[in-house]
């Protein structure tokens, strides 16, 4: 493989995405400011009516942030104090926060070795007397096996929520996430497939009770201003912000599209070496929000990649049990042993849709110098 010449690589480019659109959103942006309605406005209402026809879904309710999607998710099912939710031990800390901000307790298994996914087969043992809902995260943008996590849920009478964080558009069966199972939880995170100037999330679901629960929720438990039907919160999605996603969103299935390109490359370029490329599932479409490899020596790895002008990153580097904020859980470490040992293993790669060929051969160039050099030096 030839050597191409120095070059910079980001890991993420906002700035490439934000140039296409540019005018657009600065149009999206005057027109929340001349209409002046900054609080739940008629670009909030568009927005989820769109979102809700590209998840596949009945309703979405737009919210502050993914943080605040997955806690009025689990609020709008009375999950609380004394509850449990089997979740992922391999997630972003916003999971297990979503569970902990209700009161409920996050119970945690391990991934399957191949997807990073909940490992289905850990599950059913976790179940106790407690236990209200199953949360699977679509993690790196791959759904998690739902069918056997709703057929055992059903079993069991419990609720399935998705984390769909980092799955915009991701499929399962032919079906997008976020609307398989009792509810959805997204974020809009700025680096997310599709994100915002900032922060928001929305919730979706095709149970109009629960819609209606959520909207209350979010606006202080009210319909009409200073009129409280029950107790609520402030996570209301900002109009602007909406504003622009609805300029993303139509965007959103071509970027996809070539993250999936760009996944498709790296794959071919990684194959038949010591690198662990990552694998979708079959029966899924993955919208590649992370291209996360295993190899050792990452921290090296990641200098060396610094070095020539390659930015990367690591999610995550510590799992939930691990967290000092969740010790009081009660797992000691070698509970989850596939979570704990790909943990200083992983490392998150440049994905982006604006990605060019040359930058994906450049990056995988050098990871590949890199190995072998590795592989030399400890013969």
């Amino acid at each position: 493989m030839s050597t191409t010449s120095a070059m910079q690589v980001p890991f993420v480019d906002l700035q490439a995405q934000h140039q296409a659109i540019r005018a657009e959103i600065d149009e999206a942006i005057a027109a929340v400011i001349s209409k002046g309605d900054f609080i739940l406005g008629k670009a909030v209402s568009l927005f989820e009516e769109e979102f809700a026809a590209f998840c596949e879904a009945k309703y979405a309710i737009g919210v502050d942030s993914g943080t605040s999607a997955l806690e009025l998710l689990l609020r709008a099912y009375e999950i609380g104090p004394g509850d449990e939710v089997i979740t992922t031990a391999n997630t972003f800390i916003a999971t297990a926060l979503g569970v902990s901000s209700v009161g409920a307790k996050p119970v945690l298994v391990d991934i399957d070795p191949v997807t990073y996914n909940m490992d289905v087969s850990k599950v059913e043992q976790a179940i106790t007397e407690r236990t209200k809902a199953i949360l699977p995260v679509h993690l790196y943008g791959q759904p998690a096996d739902m069918d056997p996590i709703i057929e055992l849920a059903r079993k069991h009478n419990l609720y399935v929520m998705e984390d769909a964080a980092q799955a915009h558009g991701a499929r399962y069966k032919g079906k997008r996430v976020g609307s398989l199972a009792d509810g959805g939880a997204f974020s809009f995170y700025p680096a997310k497939n599709l994100g915002a100037c900032g922060d928001g999330g929305a919730v979706v679901t095709n149970d109009p009770e629960i819609a209606d629960r959520l909207m209350l929720l979010r606006n202080y438990g009210q319909r009409k201003k200073y009129y409280h039907e029950s107790i609520g919160y402030n996570h209301r999605l900002d109009t602007m912000q909406a504003g622009i996603l609805r300029i993303k969103l139509r965007n959103l299935s071509a970027w996809n599209e070539a993250r999936r390109r760009h996944a498709q490359r790296y794959n071919e370029l990684f194959a038949n070496t010591d690198v662990v490329y990552p694998v979708e599932m079959d029966g899924v479409e993955s919208v590649w929000h992370l291209y996360v490899v295993r190899v050792e020596e990452r921290e090296a790895l990641q200098k060396y990649l610094s070095e020539q002008g390659i930015s990367t990153g690591i999610h995550y580097p510590v799992p939930i049990h691990v967290q000092e904020a969740y010790k009081s859980l009660g797992y000691p470490e070698g509970s989850f042993p596939i979570t704990e040992q790909y943990a200083p293993q992983i490392v998150s790669l440049p994905m982006f849709a604006e990605l060019t060929d040359e930058a994906i051969q450049y990056v995988v160039e050098h990871i590949l110098a890199f190995v072998e050099q590795r592989a030399v030096t400890s013969r």
